[in-house]
């Protein structure tokens, strides 16, 4: 699968000695240092491509490029994959409702999405795949799954479909850390199936649905079909990052149970855990409502580039917002984002400008002390107005600070 193009990226800046990305990892609820080999691996969970990009989408991506960002100026190699879920059951259902081929729909949702991406200035995954083109990679971990036991098919004569036996999988709940109770009601709202008579645990998952008619299928080891959804992850991610990576991401809606199942199913094939620590974004709502596409109530980037909006100012409205905390978008946003551009590039042009160093310097502690890009843009804002009564021109201050706004920020002045 065809990434999007790189933005250009400043050369990293020495970094003090020691140095390393603090982050909340989300298994422990510690801070924790990530990444700290002379490579990084980081695997974050793409888009389902029926409606690409609304901004809760873009919160997400924003968070990872900023730990791309901070890797790259401590001088870490970084190797980053992403997938595509580019067949599943929202996006034949959206295509069925609105009369189109499924692969037609994933493919134009894809090019929004990669067009998205290179004007946010997010940095592209090395690795980026799509779910169809990785169907050799799922039906090789489905293997290895049957061959340990850890994989059964339902008890149901018409579509005796194949689940993986979750909760026997070592550790199967420590991400989480929610009991059965929780779990059961959660995996009902996000695509599980508790209730499912012939599963042989209400938490088990789909791995591979056999087909039914009317929708694509492939062959495979285990019957014409195609892979449920925690598996494709998993293959993927193990396939190019090998198992213990050092960061796995995706949205808070995704640590169950998508990543809890990725994991479980990792840790069995390998005897290995799938990734060293989780980084979650926060949910981005509209009207004290979670923004989703089975709501209805998106805010689509393209819509906002469309209508004019800089494409540097929505990414300064989503980085006033740490990764952590739920929050929720109004206009008020948009406008606080092109203000903030505005006064930032009339700062770097002024003839006067304020020293920078302890700006830039604040700037990197900032995003390496768990990614608070909140602190780092009220640094710079205090930056631009100092430079507003500055009785002369510090040399290459301007320059300095441009240039760590780009590295660390991704924002283009």
């Amino acid at each position: 699968m065809r990434s999007w193009p790189a933005p250009s990226l400043p050369s990293p800046s020495p970094s003090p000695v020691g140095a390393a990305l603090l982050l909340r990892d989300g298994a422990s609820g510690r801070l924790v240092a990530v990444g700290d080999g002379p490579s990084a691996r980081l695997y974050v969970c793409g888009i389902t491509p029926y409606d690409a990009t609304h901004l809760g989408h873009a919160f997400t991506y924003l968070t990872f490029d900023l730990v791309q960002r901070a890797w790259r100026q401590l001088g870490r190699e970084v190797v980053y994959t992403q997938n595509i879920t580019d067949v599943d059951d929202p996006l034949l259902e959206r295509a069925r409702s609105v009369g189109v081929d499924w692969r037609e729909l994933a493919q134009d949702q894809i090019e929004l999405f990669r067009q998205d991406m290179a004007a946010l200035r997010v940095i592209p995954p090395q690795h980026y795949l799509g779910v169809v083109e990785s169907l050799d990679l799922v039906t090789d971990l489905i293997g290895r799954l049957v061959e340990l036991g850890a994989v059964y098919q339902v008890d149901d004569p018409k579509h005796p479909d194949w689940y993986f036996a979750c909760r026997r999988a070592p550790g199967f709940g420590s991400l989480s850390g929610w009991d059965d109770r929780q779990m059961e009601a959660v995996f009902a709202e996000r695509g599980g199936d508790p209730d499912r008579p012939g599963k042989r645990d209400p938490l088990d998952c789909l791995i591979w649905r056999l087909a039914r008619p009317g929708e694509p299928s492939w062959d495979s080891p285990f019957g014409a079909g195609r892979p449920g959804w925690h598996v494709e992850c998993t293959a993927i991610a193990l396939s190019r990052l090998g198992p213990a990576f050092d960061l796995q991401g995706g949205g808070s809606d995704l640590i169950f149970p998508h990543h809890e199942m990725c994991a479980a199913e990792a840790q069995w094939a390998t005897g290995q855990p799938l990734a060293q620590a989780y980084l979650h974004a926060a949910m981005v709502g509209l009207a004290g409502e979670k923004m989703s596409k089975s709501r209805g109530n998106l805010v689509l980037v393209s819509q906002l580039r469309r209508a004019g909006a800089d494409p540097m100012a929505v990414r300064l409205a989503l980085l006033a917002h740490h990764y952590a905390t739920d929050w929720s978008w109004s206009p008020a946003d948009l406008e606080d984002g092109q203000a903030r551009l505005q006064r930032w590039r009339q700062a770097i042009r002024a003839p006067r400008s304020a020293p920078a160093e302890s700006t830039v310097q604040a700037i990197g502690q900032a995003v390496l002390g768990d990614l608070r890009a909140d602190r780092a843009l009220a640094a710079v804002d205090a930056w631009a107005e100092a430079g507003q009564t500055a009785s002369q021109d510090v040399a290459g201050a301007r320059a300095e600070l441009a240039r760590a706004v780009d590295a660390w920020l991704g924002v283009a002045m």
